[in-house]
């Protein structure tokens, strides 16, 4: 039976299950300020909620659903595996993690791959390698990662104090010692900031950065800044980590974020679209940093045969599809027709910014307009939109979005702004 077919005859048991919001609450921990709807299938780029209602997904599970809902690929790649194999331990060899290993190798500046389950896990490798690395090649006894303000990494303990964001941090100290916070796409505070910490004693060990920050509000990293960043790394002997959790995978129009800044990073980090949503994260380096050896890192279900499978589905039919030269084009028609409503509205919108598939749309910072407040119509109009801050919109559709479903997504959020505008006269 086809996914149209599943979705158009739901099974009986399916339609004598009603779900109930506070049957859910009584059970599920309250970690996530919700939106009033229950997500249960999806096709394509488009979801259906329990009640039947039809939206459009430009969140794609936050930048995650690559592919979309029940694409053709990902169904028989998870059918075949979970027939044959879906999980062992990496005390043995995993072929089609080798296979998925060389696919990310082929296709970007890495030498080699460790496989986890999601970013922040991922991003705890990163952060691991590097520190191992600092003590054994740098001889650095203290080490220091500098990061950004306004970065997200995560939310374990490491990665939300790499995190430079004190909201995602509050309640949680004692945090991890070692890092170090400066402003993003500001080269001379970076250069500051590691004269005073190697005053007295070697301590930067790596910088840590996204290629654009994602939750920080969707904004690109600076050519200049991220060229000079690797100028200082290479002079300095520091290990340069991009932190491609959100714009890696083809989201930005190239595979990797690294791409659209004509550098390399010595270690990168991604998940996310890595798995089109199964569960897969993955730290990647340069075998001059690889210093991880048995015993360094683990992982009891990263890189098992069912999350790899799909995963290398994922990336084949991403160059199979040609799914990067859609990324470009849809990309540049949303930006197109969001700097349209920027010039019919500029007293709501202040900006229009981000790569490919990864566009933010900043409110002006003297409403009380918010981007919540946007998600919220455009719900009621059967588009789901995500925040990126208080004031910023975030786009981050599947990268199989076609030209009508870019155009319908606009359509819904010029009506909240027209809405909005008419209620400000």
């Amino acid at each position: 039976m086809s996914p149209e077919t599943l979705l158009k005859e739901p099974s009986v048991e399916a339609e004598a299950s009603l779900f109930s919001s506070e049957s859910f609450d009584s059970y599920v921990m309250s970690t996530y300020g919700r939106f009033a709807i229950a997500l249960e299938r999806g096709l394509g780029c488009r979801v259906w909620d329990t009640e039947g209602s039809e939206y459009l997904d430009f969140v794609a599970g936050i930048a995650t659903c690559t592919l979309g809902h029940a694409h053709p690929a990902m169904i028989a790649a998870v059918t075949k595996q979970i027939q044959t194999l879906h999980h062992v331990s990496n005390l043995y060899y995993i072929p089609v993690q080798g296979e998925l290993a060389k696919w990310l190798v082929d296709h970007s500046c890495a030498d080699r791959a460790f496989f986890c389950n999601s970013g922040a896990e991922a991003n705890e490798a990163a952060i691991k390698l590097a520190r191992k690395y600092a003590h054994e090649k740098l001889n650095i006894s203290n080490p220091t990662i500098v990061t950004a303000v306004a970065s997200f990494h995560g939310r374990t303990l490491a990665t939300i104090t790499a995190t430079g964001q004190p909201k995602y941090q509050k309640g949680f100290s004692p945090l991890v010692p070692g890092f170090h916070y400066v402003p993003y796409n500001d080269i001379s505070a970076i250069e500051l900031a590691i004269e005073q910490l190697d005053k007295d004693e070697r301590q930067v060990a790596a910088i840590m950065m996204e290629a654009l920050q994602g939750e920080g509000g969707v904004r690109p990293g600076d050519l200049a800044y991220f060229q000079r960043i690797r100028e200082i790394c290479d002079e300095k002997g520091i290990l340069l980590i991009l932190d491609e959790v959100q714009v890696g995978m083809g989201r930005t129009g190239k595979y990797w974020g690294y791409e659209n800044l004509g550098i390399e990073p010595d270690i990168f980090t991604s998940a996310k679209g890595l798995g089109g949503g199964i569960p897969i994260g993955a730290m990647l380096c340069k075998s001059s940093c690889d210093v991880f050896e048995p015993g360094s890192h683990a992982s009891t279900f990263g890189g098992n045969p069912f999350a790899c499978a799909v995963a290398l589905c994922v990336c084949q039919t991403l160059e199979r599809e040609n799914l990067l030269e859609n990324v470009q084009q849809r990309g540049e028609q949303l930006k197109a027709g969001l700097n349209k409503l920027a010039v019919a509205y500029p007293h709501l919108i202040a900006e229009v910014r981000g790569w490919g598939l990864i566009v933010g749309l900043e409110l002006q910072a003297d409403i009380e307009l918010t981007s919540g407040d946007i998600v919220k119509s455009a719900i009621a109009a059967g588009v789901l939109l995500v925040p990126a801050g208080p004031k910023v919109l975030r786009f981050v559709p599947p990268l199989i979005v076609t030209s009508a479903e870019v155009d319908r997504a606009l359509l819904a959020v010029e009506a909240a702004l027209r809405s909005q505008a008419l209620q400000s006269i």
